[in-house]
């Protein structure tokens, strides 16, 4: 399943350079699949719509760090734990329970976002 940050984030900011998807933004930023990826072009999301990689998207929070799910992959292929987890320091970064993910499933994912 994808990880998601709760609302009792303190906005520190420690978990977004450890994303290596560039799928941890800040509150109120809109996000885009071309951010930190080797995406070009139109891209399906995971709800079956279609996007360009440049295009942006609304923030899931306006509040603090939040992380896009269309991008987590809960570090699987990198790294043996979700690495905003592993950092952060009042344990918000959480599996999001509606969005329940096999290995697998983040694997393909993975390999879609970095060609």
């Amino acid at each position: 399943m994808a990880i998601m940050i709760t609302d009792e984030c303190i906005n520190c900011g420690a978990c977004e350079p450890e994303c290596p998807n560039n799928a941890i933004y800040e509150g109120g930023v809109e996000w885009a699949i071309a951010d930190g990826t080797s995406i070009k072009g139109a891209y399906t999301l995971e709800d079956g719509s279609s996007t360009g990689a440049n295009d942006k998207h609304k923030p899931v929070s306006d509040d603090y760090y939040y992380i896009s799910p269309d991008k987590c992959t809960e570090c699987v292929g990198f790294h043996e734990e979700p690495q905003c987890a592993a950092v952060c320091p009042v344990d918000c970064c959480v599996p999001d329970p509606e969005r329940r993910e096999s290995k697998e499933e983040l694997l393909g994912r993975k390999d879609r976002l970095h060609l």
